[in-house]
């Protein structure tokens, strides 16, 4: 797999340059297009050292496959999985609450970027999932996250029930989502605070050990027939209601 990757969209591409500025290689904008916002990263990534290239509509809709690109695009080095060791030090650094996302094991990529770019537009801190038969950042992951999967840290550990202990030692709440005896409907739940959202895999949900490791285990109630969401709107939903929660705070 290439360890360079398109991202595209103003609001990404702009995130990347202010986070990780020395991953940009290049940018592609649209000839055609002249705005105050977009003016704006283009200046960014020149002060960075990354040259723009313009191209016109059609060979930048060609580049994004049909994605959103808003004129703009650029070349970046592929963010890697990171390690345990890389999340311990990533929770040493947050100066607020962490707020995670932990997949037990989905294995569907289309499912994994989704999640992905749930996650980031939400503002979480990280996604983690096991090494082990789980997906990683594939190219169909990068290509389904929409840009996400360079943005948001994505972490793979060797054992994710030690790496769930660990978490709770550092005060992090961890509220999976199932349907078992004792769980409480999402919306019941206080979700702020240090919090990690623990989702199941696609049709067998959490793991029994997964689910053990869990503070509390809570369901979306659901008012028609259908019995299940698939995993990645499950997560959207879980996911907002948290931010929903934590927006609210001092109001």
């Amino acid at each position: 797999m290439s360890n360079h990757s398109w991202i595209y969209g103003v609001h990404a591409v702009e995130a990347i340059l202010n986070k990780e500025p020395e991953r940009v290689l290049e940018l592609q904008a649209m000839e055609s297009r002249d705005d105050a916002r977009l003016n704006a990263v283009i200046k960014l990534a020149r002060q960075n050292g990354a040259s723009v290239a313009w191209r016109d509509r059609a060979a930048l809709d060609k580049l994004a496959e049909g994605g959103r690109h808003q004129g703009i695009m650029a070349r970046i080095r592929a963010n890697m999985p990171g390690t345990d060791n890389d999340l311990a030090d990533l929770l040493e650094r947050l100066d607020v609450p962490p707020f995670l996302l932990i997949l037990d094991g989905v294995t569907d990529p289309h499912n994994l970027g989704a999640c992905l770019r749930t996650a980031e537009a939400a503002g979480m801190h990280a996604v983690i999932a096991p090494r082990d038969k789980a997906s990683s950042l594939t190219p169909v992951v990068r290509k389904v996250a929409c840009g996400a999967a360079e943005l948001i840290p994505f972490y793979q550990v060797t054992n994710l029930a030690r790496t769930m202990r660990d978490l709770q030692e550092a005060g992090v709440w961890l509220v999976g989502t199932s349907l078992g005896d004792g769980a409480k409907p999402f919306y019941d739940l206080d979700l702020r605070g240090p919090l990690a959202i623990v989702m199941g895999a696609e049709g067998s949900g959490l793991r029994r050990l997964t689910a053990e490791h869990c503070d509390h285990l809570a369901y979306i109630p659901m008012l028609g027939d259908t019995e299940s969401l698939n995993v990645s709107v499950a997560t959207g939903v879980a996911v907002f209601e948290a931010v929903r929660q934590r927006s609210a705070r001092g109001k």
